[in-house]
Parts: C-alpha cells; structure tokens; sequence
C-alpha cells in the first residue's frame, strides 16, 4: 500500500477512534427520532454536495428500511427537488432554499437534521434556524467546531475533524447508527441496547 493511502486509513481509523465521544448523543438523537415517530411526526433532512447527499442517505434509510421488514417512516430531504430548490433560489436566494421549505413543512414535533461539514453553510444555517423557530427538534452532523449552525442546533453530532471526507464518513457512521436504533423500535424489538 502506497504512503498516501496508509496516511488516509489512518486518518479515517483515528478519526473513527475519537467518535466515542459522540455515541451517547447519536443514542440520544436516535431516540428523540423514535419518539417523534411514535407520535405521527416527520424528519426533514438537508445539506450541499456531499453533505446533500448524506441527507439523501439518511432519509433513505429511513423510509426504506436499515435491515429490518418494518412500516415506512416519513422523511423528506428537501435538497432532491430541483424544481423548488431553483424557484426558491431565483426568486429570493441561495441562502433561502431550505429555510422557505422547513418554514412551509416543518412544525412542533417534526425533526429536521441539516449536514455541512464546516457548520458555515448559510442556507444550511438558516434552515435550522427556521426550524427552531418552528418548533422543530434540531440536529445538525457537523464538523470542526460546528460553525454557526451549531447555535441552531438541540443536538450536535460534529466530527472532531478539519477534513471533508473524513467528516462524511463519521457522518454516514452515525445515520446508520441512528438507523439501526430507528429500525429495532419501528419493527417492535423495543429500545436498541
């Protein structure tokens, strides 16, 4: 194996390694998920680039199903509609796409999760901001220090990283953790130890 490629499994392993940190949140999130389900409510999930398509993942496993026959759940990830991410975007702004969405969507109850691995994205920003204004539940993937998007955030899962693509592959580990807590609850196994 080539140096390059070493440094980067290393970096990915170091990485990982330092994500214990952030376990008893990602529980917490799964929970809170589990409880917004129980009461007939609905996930919302956004992000730019890779971090939109991370939010894509996730409500993936969430309508679909992570390993289990289950009933679909409701998620939606607002960044998969062209058509609306562009009106919005030309009729007000960039920086508006997701929070016109969440403030047409999301209310008291629903979960909305937003992915930017700098916590800078100003659309990603605003549209957790909306969401607290809704009264949504917030979580934001995050990495770094969070950036802005972390004082709009009820749950904070930010990667104790810089780098883009170590912070993804932290970010699709704990959907998926999330997504395993979410499934064992909708296909009646109870709470996930």
């Amino acid at each position: 194996m080539s140096d390059w490629m070493r440094d980067q499994l290393d970096t990915h392993v170091n990485t990982a390694t330092g994500m214990t940190a952030l376990l008893p949140t990602v529980r917490r999130v799964g929970e809170a998920l589990c409880r917004a389900y129980a009461a007939d409510h609905r996930l919302y999930t956004f992000g730019n680039g890779g971090s939109a398509a991370d939010a894509q993942h996730f409500s993936g496993e969430i309508i679909g199903h992570y390993k289990r026959d289950r009933r679909p759940l409701g998620a939606v990830t607002l960044s998969t509609d062209p058509t609306v991410m562009t009106c919005i975007a030309n009729d007000y702004s960039y920086d508006d796409v997701f929070a016109r969405q969440v403030e047409a969507l999301a209310r008291p109850g629903d979960m909305v999760a937003g992915f930017t691995t700098s916590g800078s994205s100003p659309n990603v920003v605003s549209g957790l901001q909306r969401a607290k204004q809704n009264g949504a539940t917030t979580v934001l993937f995050g990495g770094g220090d969070g950036g802005a998007a972390r004082e709009f955030a009820d749950y904070s899962l930010i990667v104790p990283s810089q780098i883009t693509a170590r912070i993804q592959e932290m970010h699709t580990l704990m959907l998926h953790l999330i997504s395993e807590l979410v499934d064992s609850w909708a296909a009646g196994e109870g709470e996930r130890e």
